[in-house]
């Protein structure tokens, strides 16, 4: 098995979902808005700038799936992706990642935005194997914490590390394509890392190791 796998925020999407569901709340009136929209509008900065605190982020990020009742949360995603995702498509991304499929390749998106959020994007793509934060949640509702190990920075190493062992499979010859300085550690780990629309960061080690450097955008 080759694995081709792919961030979402600001790779396969032209935007970051995560900051996008933090919006579409806010726009909604299904939180407190100037509260919520300057927490939102910092913690992506602090990600973009490298210097989020994960478990700070989705202590904020998780607290709007726990305040809600399931019902109400999932009407809610299929307007936000409908109204925010649909049009964050890229034609581009889309069409390697039917490239990768033609070649037999297995998708993935590994992504630190939470499942509730991405699962849905990843069945739009027809990506079939998602690893993204988990949150946890108790048979009814979402409890507000997280389960396991975030998939960020180094937690996209160890999320991934451990699927593979339960697939008993490996990294051989494996892509990753990403945006971000965030996934450098992952983008060491693969024999084909890919920097997509880089950040400057991304962008400058893209340029010294002599990654592929993509651009979806039109």
């Amino acid at each position: 098995m080759t694995l081709a796998i792919f961030d979402l925020d600001n790779t396969l999407l032209a935007g970051d979902s995560d900051h996008a569901w933090g919006e579409f709340l806010v726009e909604e009136g299904l939180v407190d808005s100037e509260e919520f929209r300057k927490a939102n509008d910092r913690f992506y900065q602090e990600y973009l700038n490298g210097e989020l605190d994960i478990r700070n982020y989705l202590e904020f990020a998780l607290r709007p799936l726990a305040e809600n009742p399931l019902n109400n949360l999932l009407r809610w995603r299929e307007r936000f992706v409908e109204q925010k995702i649909e049009p964050m498509m890229q034609p581009r991304a889309m069409d390697l990642l039917d490239e990768h499929r033609a070649k037999g390749h297995t998708l993935m998106i590994i992504t630190a935005t939470n499942r509730f959020i991405t699962e849905p994007i990843a069945g739009l793509m027809g990506i079939e194997h998602l690893i993204a934060t988990d949150p946890e949640f108790d048979g009814e509702r979402y409890t507000g914490r997280i389960s396991g190990t975030p998939s960020f920075q180094d937690g996209k190493v160890i999320r991934l590390q451990s699927w593979l062992q339960q697939q008993s499979e490996n990294l051989d010859g494996a892509w990753f394509y990403s945006d971000s300085h965030n996934d450098e550690p992952l983008l060491r780990k693969v024999a084909n890392p890919v920097a997509v629309d880089p950040d400057p960061k991304l962008e400058a080690l893209a340029r010294e190791l002599d990654w592929p450097v993509l651009s979806f955008r039109n």
